[in-house]
């Protein structure tokens, strides 16, 4: 099995839930509270673990409260987070997120000790870098800490998934670097500069691949994903579930794909897989408490193929 490292966020997750959200100025009542750890790099370094992953997560966090407990929460659940860091220099951070009747959600992340992981840090830390054969990266730490990873990673010949979430633009060395892009519609039209209604999905995709991409995943909710490189083109469609909590979804699904990836599947089968645990995922509260096994996923792709059958 190859190794993967996850290099990326952590949160801890203030999760109100509402019959719909409110207009400016506007105060409603809400239904519940919960308090849950997330941030997308421990959201897909769990995901990953958890789908059976050889997985080592590189992150910062506080010397708070917050962030004791998730490195506590993290070595309980068997993740290696012996090079992560817990810096007095910041608060760990914070994702503020609202979810409404539908499941939908909205998030304001304040990053705290996450914009302490920098490009010095990486440095110091980059034997591990070259010990690992997958490189999952999120756009939740500094932009330059993604770029020099991505220059160590292309050195020590390592392939790297890059899930661009936030959305932002990418230098053409970054995108050139990446061996599998994740991105959903509005990521991809930012990093692309196209509109997907006037260029449709397979054309957006076909952009990315031009500007340098090996692979690009294109996530499209309820319609599932789309898969192209130059060779080949798989579209696979999102199983049907009662939808609670969209938060994290997009994370297990990338992590859960990596550890696919990384014990030598194929992508038509990795994508398989990290749609069911997607699907999982939404039919549960908050972020990591979310995210399923691996035993999960197969029991869930069982009993689908049966109904099938």
């Amino acid at each position: 099995m190859d190794k993967i490292l996850v290099i990326g966020s952590s949160n801890a997750d203030l999760i109100a839930t509402m019959e719909q959200f409110p207009v400016a100025g506007e105060t409603i009542e809400g239904v519940s509270f919960q308090q849950a750890m997330g941030g997308k790099g421990a959201n897909q370094a769990l995901a990953a673990h958890r789908a059976g992953g050889d997985v080592t997560f590189i992150t910062s966090l506080g010397n708070d409260v917050n962030g004791q407990n998730a490195f506590q929460y993290y070595k309980n659940e068997g993740l290696d987070v012996s090079l992560s860091l817990l810096t007095d220099n910041e608060p760990t951070g914070t994702a503020m997120i609202w979810v409404d009747k539908k499941g939908e959600n909205s998030i304001v992340i304040i990053p705290g000790a996450n914009k302490e992981l920098t490009p010095e840090y990486i440095i110091a830390v980059e034997e591990k870098i070259a010990n690992a054969d997958f490189i999952v990266l999120q756009m939740e730490i500094p932009y330059e800490t993604v770029k020099t990873i991505c220059e160590i990673a292309v050195k020590k010949g390592k392939k790297i998934l890059l899930n661009v979430a936030p959305a932002c633009h990418l230098d053409d060395d970054i995108l050139k670097a990446v061996h599998v892009l994740v991105v959903n519609e509005t990521e991809a039209e930012i990093i692309s500069g196209e509109k997907m209604e006037e260029l449709g999905e397979e054309a957006i995709v076909n952009k990315l691949l031009i500007m340098g991409v090996q692979n690009v995943v294109l996530t499209l909710g309820k319609e599932g994903s789309m898969f192209k490189n130059k060779e080949e083109q798989l579209k696979i469609p999102a199983f049907k579930v009662d939808t609670i909590d969209s938060t994290a979804a997009g994370d297990t699904f990338c992590g859960a794909m990596v550890a696919e990836l990384s014990k030598g599947h194929r992508m038509k089968e990795a994508l398989e897989f990290a749609t069911a645990a997607a699907a999982i995922c939404v039919t549960r509260m908050g972020a990591q408490p979310s995210i399923p096994s691996e035993k999960e996923v197969r029991k869930f792709l069982n009993h689908r193929k049966q109904e099938i059958n």
